[in-house]
Parts: C-alpha cells; sequence; structure tokens
C-alpha cells in the first residue's frame, strides 16, 4: 500500500509543515489530533473515505499555504499518517489511485486494533452539590464600577475599562511581578481570566483552574477528558454567576462547575465535531441562562447561538444564524450548483445590554469560505451584528457588515457598548470589528451607522475573490481576531488592536463537502510570517478619528485594557507586557514575559491593591506555538 521509504519522507515533510499544529506526534495542539482511536474513528465510512482525507490534505494544508507542498509530498505524508495509525508498508509506494484509496477502510481497521470507543452521552451529572448562591449575582455582573473582572471583557457591556487608578503614569514604570503561575500543560493558550473576590479563573484546552489572584497559588483545578472528537483544541475562557464556573469543551460540552472547589456539577453535550462543531468561546451568563454558540463555520456547520439552564444545561432557546428552508433569510442564499452550504460560527465574546434584555453576538463567515459564486446573495446572517431578546432568542435586529463574504473576514466583535455625545446629542453606541480590519459604531437605539474606519492596512478588500490569484489585505488572519476594543470614558477613546498580514486568494470553479472537515471552495496562501506586523490604534469614540498608532512588530491578539488612572493595558507576540500612556500613546512599561501574549490582559483589585494580570505563552497554528501557558500578575512593589 506504501513503501517505508515513502512514509519516512512523509515524517520528514510532516515535522516542517504540519508539527506544530498537529503535535510532533500527530497527538493534536493547535489542530486535531492525526492519529489514535478518535482519529480512526472520525475517518470511518460511511461519511467520510480516505479518498476524502487525501482530498481535504491536499486543498486546505498547510494552514497558511493551502495546497502548497508538491504532489509527491502530500503522498508521502498521507502514507506516514497510515503508517502512524497501524497499517504496514510494503514494497510499492502509494500512489493515490482510486484502487489503493479503496482498500483503505478506517472501520475494518479500528476493528482489527479495536481502539477505545469515545461514548459522548448527552448529559453526565456530576457528584458535586449545587453551590449556594455565593455570586457574583446580577447586580454585581453589571457594575461598571467593579473592582473584579467579572466576564472575559470586563463586564457585560464588554467596555475592558477598569475604574481602578491606583497605577497611573506617575508610577507604572515601578511594576513588578508580583507572582507567576505556571500553567503545567503544553497547548494552546489564549484564556480571558476572570476575577471574582480575590480568585482567578483559568482554562485551557481541557483543565480549568482556580488560583489566589495575589499570590499565583492554586486553589482548585478540574480536568475534563474528552468523550468525543476534540476538533480544534483551544479554549478562551469562563463565566461566573451564583457560585457556578461555566465553559465550553473542544469536544462539544458545556460544563458546570463548583466555584468553591471545581468539582463537576453538570455537563451537557451541546455541539457536535462529527459535522464540525467545537466550541472555544467564553460563555455569557445572565441570570439563570447561559448563552454559548459553536466554531466551525469553515467546516460548514449549520451556525446557532443558543441559551441553556445554569442549573443543568438544559436547552431552553436557539437561534440559527444560517436560516433554515422556509424561515426568514433563506431566500438570501442562491444556490446554482445544489452544494452544501452554511457557516455563521461563533467564537468570541457577547456583549449584553441588562436594562433593554438585547443581547449582541458576531456571527462569522458563509462556506464554502472563499467561493462566493457558489453561493450567490447575502447569505444572511453570517458576518453580522444580530441582537437578540436575551430571554426568548427572538430577533430583534441585524446589521450585516459583509454581505456575501468571500475572504473569510469573520466579524468578530460587538463590543464595547458606550455612550458618547455625537452631533450634540449623547447617543448610546455600540461598536463592532472583525478580520476585514474596519471598526464601525453604530448607534443601539436607531440602528443607524455612526462611523466606519480602517485599523488596519486594506488593499484591494473590495474586490471579489475569483479564479484568479489575487493578493488582498488584511489576508484570513488579519484585522481584529478574539479579543476586542477598550473604551475609555475618561478620555473619550475606543483602543483597538489589529493584525496587519495580507495574503493570496483564489476561488475554486467547484469544491467538495466532507462533513466535518474544512469547506474553503477555495485556496489561500499568507505573506510569510516575518511580514506580519501590528498596531494598537486609539480612536475619538465619538468620530472615529486616529488619535495615535503603537507599531507592533508582530501581530497584536492579546486583550486591551484601559483604566481610570490614564493607561492602556496590553500585550504582544514579542512576548512583552506593555503599559501605554492613555492620552498619547507613550510606552511607560515594558515587561519579557518569555513567551507570546495571546490570551487577556486583565486589571483588579485585592484587599485595596491594584494587580494586573496577563495570559503568556502557547499560541495557536498562526500565530506561533512556542512557549508554555503562563500567568504573570503584576503590581508595585510595597511601600518602605
Amino acid at each position: 500500500m506504501f513503501s517505508t521509504d515513502q512514509a519516512k519522507r512523509g515524517r520528514q515533510i510532516y515535522s516542517a509543515s504540519c508539527a506544530d499544529c498537529h503535535g510532533a506526534e500527530l497527538e493534536g495542539v493547535a489542530a486535531p489530533a492525526l492519529a489514535g482511536p478518535a482519529f480512526v474513528r472520525r475517518w470511518e465510512p460511511p461519511e467520510r473515505s480516505a479518498s476524502d482525507l487525501l482530498y481535504i490534505l491536499r486543498t486546505s494544508m498547510p494552514k497558511l499555504a493551502m495546497g502548497s507542498l508538491r504532489p509527491d509530498d502530500y503522498l508521502a505524508v498521507f502514507a506516514y499518517l497510515l503508517q502512524r495509525n497501524g497499517w504496514p508498508s510494503g514494497s510499492r509506494r502509494f500512489d493515490a489511485s482510486d484502487t489503493l484509496l479503496r482498500l483503505i477502510r478506517f472501520d475494518a481497521h479500528a476493528a482489527a486494533t479495536e481502539p477505545d470507543p469515545l461514548a459522548a452521552p448527552e448529559f453526565i451529572r456530576g457528584e458535586g452539590t449545587v453551590p449556594a448562591d455565593a455570586g457574583p449575582i446580577q447586580a454585581e455582573l453589571t457594575n461598571p464600577d467593579s473592582a473584579d473582572w467579572l466576564y472575559h471583557t470586563g463586564n457585560f457591556f464588554g467596555t475592558r475599562y477598569s475604574r481602578l487608578s491606583q497605577l497611573a503614569p506617575a508610577n507604572v514604570g515601578h511594576l513588578t511581578v508580583a507572582c507567576v503561575f505556571q500553567v503545567g500543560s503544553s497547548g494552546t493558550f489564549q484564556t480571558g481570566p476572570v476575577v471574582y473576590r480575590g480568585v482567578m479563573y483559568l482554562t485551557t484546552v481541557r483543565e480549568t483552574v482556580a488560583i489566589d489572584a495575589a499570590t499565583c497559588r492554586p486553589r482548585w483545578r478540574h480536568t475534563w477528558q474528552p468523550r468525543d472528537y476534540e476538533l480544534w483544541p483551544m479554549n478562551r475562557g469562563v463565566a461566573l454567576a451564583r457560585g457556578y464556573v461555566v465553559r465550553g469543551t473542544a469536544d462539544g460540552y458545556l460544563l458546570g462547575l463548583d466555584a468553591r472547589d471545581g468539582e463537576l456539577l453538570w455537563a451537557r453535550h451541546v455541539a457536535r465535531p462529527d459535522v464540525g462543531e467545537t466550541i472555544t468561546m467564553p460563555p455569557l451568563v445572565y441570570d439563570d441562562l447561559v448563552v454559548i454558540g459553536p466554531a466551525g463555520g469553515e467546516n460548514n456547520i449549520q451556525g446557532w447561538i443558543g441559551a441553556f439552564r445554569l442549573a443543568d444545561g438544559k436547552p431552553v432557546w436557539r437561534f440559527s444564524t444560517v436560516p433554515g428552508p422556509g424561515e426568514p433569510g433563506a431566500e438570501t442564499w442562491g444556490n446554482p450548483m445544489r452544494l452544501a452550504q452554511g457557516g455563521g460560527a461563533v467564537w468570541t465574546p457577547l456583549a449584553l445590554d441588562p436594562a433593554k434584555q438585547e443581547l449582541y453576538v458576531a456571527v462569522t463567515n458563509p462556506a464554502p469560505d472563499l467561493a462566493g459564486h457558489l453561493r450567490p446573495g447575502k447569505n444572511l446572517y453570517t458576518n453580522a451584528l444580530v441582537a437578540l431578546d436575551v430571554r426568548t432568542g427572538k430577533l430583534r435586529w441585524y446589521d450585516q457588515l459583509l454581505p456575501g463574504d468571500t475572504h473569510d473576514w469573520d466579524l468578530t466583535q460587538v463590543s464595547p457598548l458606550f455612550r458618547e455625545t455625537v452631533g450634540g446629542h449623547e447617543r448610546n453606541l455600540i461598536a463592532t470589528s472583525g478580520k476585514a480590519g474596519v471598526l464601525t459604531v453604530l448607534d443601539r437605539d436607531t440602528h443607524q451607522r455612526v462611523y466606519e474606519v480602517a485599523i488596519t492596512t486594506r488593499m484591494n478588500a473590495e474586490k471579489v475573490v475569483g479564479t484568479t490569484p489575487i493578493r488582498v489585505c488584511p489576508g484570513i488572519h488579519g484585522g481584529v481576531e478574539w479579543n476586542g476594543p477598550a473604551h475609555d470614558p475618561r478620555t473619550h477613546s475606543l483602543y483597538v488592536a489589529a493584525v496587519d498580514w495580507c495574503g493570496t486568494y483564489q476561488a475554486g470553479t467547484t469544491t467538495r463537502f466532507v462533513p466535518g472537515t474544512l469547506y474553503m471552495g477555495g485556496t489561500y496562501t499568507s505573506d510569510s510570517a516575518g511580514q506580519a506586523r501590528g498596531w494598537l490604534t486609539a480612536l475619538d469614540a465619538a468620530r472615529g478619528t486616529v488619535r495615535w498608532r503603537y507599531r507592533s512588530p508582530r501581530p497584536t491578539v492579546a486583550g486591551v485594557t484601559a483604566t481610570a488612572g490614564g493607561l492602556v493595558f496590553t500585550g504582544e507576540l514579542t512576548g512583552d507586557f506593555l503599559a501605554l500612556d492613555a492620552e498619547t500613546g507613550r510606552e511607560l512599561y515594558r515587561f519579557y514575559t518569555g513567551s507570546g501574549i495571546l490570551g487577556g490582559v486583565v486589571t483588579y483589585a485585592v484587599n485595596g491593591k491594584q494587580y494586573v494580570a496577563a495570559a503568556s505563552g502557547g499560541g495557536s497554528y498562526n500565530f506561533g506555538r512556542e512557549g508554555s501557558p503562563t500567568v504573570f500578575v503584576f503590581s508595585l512593589p510595597p511601600r518602605r
């Protein structure tokens, strides 16, 4: 079926082009595992075949340069995958002929090797007891003056702003490291720390950890053992409410843990990896509802955002971001070739106006991603800001920022919610942004767009991707990623980080749908990683005019936090934690953490003392894998 020399060559190519994402031993790091029982189970016929696996390998890998390897190299990597999954080598080379592909049956091989089956129960009742209403309660979660950091973006309004002012331009240069917590894993680390009453809550792909927010000493650790296939191994954090710690998992579960000791209270299977769904986003908990949705737009999922009961994860409502037949919006999906269509994933923080009971959702790309001619129309509700009734999930209003997107330019942010005086009138506003590299501010009452401003390089951005290659800025990994803007009511500024990274797109004339896998409808090649840069831009929040810009030597994806003390905190992929002057952008403090900062940067107070924490290390396939997950906590040294 394949030769030993061919598999050996495949291992060399895999190590150079694939191991950063899928792991040196094919175990899965920032991308799914390619060996073992879960992998074999995933590729059993009839839903998928060896021919499908080879097609996905050839057309979508490596992720930053799809289809860029030589044909013989792809065959060698495929041979290596077979070898690592137990197939014996032979005397002839694998040539991808139909005869050979039909011989490769993952189900038959699975039976012969008897891998451990993955059981994916719908509901698991934990051994923990229901926590007392320990908090945070509703009033705390909606309090903009809190000394805690209670939600991924600081609060339901997503302002990423703290009223704490102990740290200021005059003293921030004296910051020291108060403590360091090494999480102890080697996976991705994009968590947004959440802090309540002196306890910080963190996540990795499988672990949820509580530590003392002032000393970094661990309090408890919960490790999730996956029950299903881990599609995209990454997680961005928890939500807290009434003694519960709630998070999602890569294998599609929603977990409720006891905030006191980390005991599992319940787990419910809410997303389906077999159809391409996974959970990466931090949930939002409002009253007795947990709101969350699945990532996987590139896998052609039929996107949704849903609410689940806090007590046990029981479904309450669901809104379809890709309308089904007969539903409003379905008419915006043309389908001349009768192909599979979908997308509309959700993978970034939500925002909420508690007074209006209005929930704001950033819905991402349509699929097939790059082949707009195969799905003509606006493709509602993809790449749209969607406003829902948080109690019922009913649509209130929407604004589609990128109708019929062909660039995989996910809308990623629907915050902050803020008030500013525009044209002499105070207005309720919302900022929305995404991978297109444009920040748009809308009036939340009239739904009118107030202004739009580019916050990274844009070139050929208005041109539709077609079958002729075209270089576009930003590329698939550009613009605003999983951490959004901050709003400072004191300076009346918005601070937004962005990636400046271009690339070359090309749509296919047709495409092939393999359930649960990438469905790009074309190819994309990033410019070299050495050309990628980042920006932190300060804008006049009422007008959108640029006040200052900070240029980073690498993409900027870390959290951005503004404070009443006149500071802006953030981090860089260089590994540097930064404090900037909120008025001028002048650098006031820099500390090297040792690995890239891709997670949250938050501030809070414990016993009256202000701290800043940054999540460093363990990135993703597109922004670097160096480093291990570590939290650095900074404060002023004790007075002498």
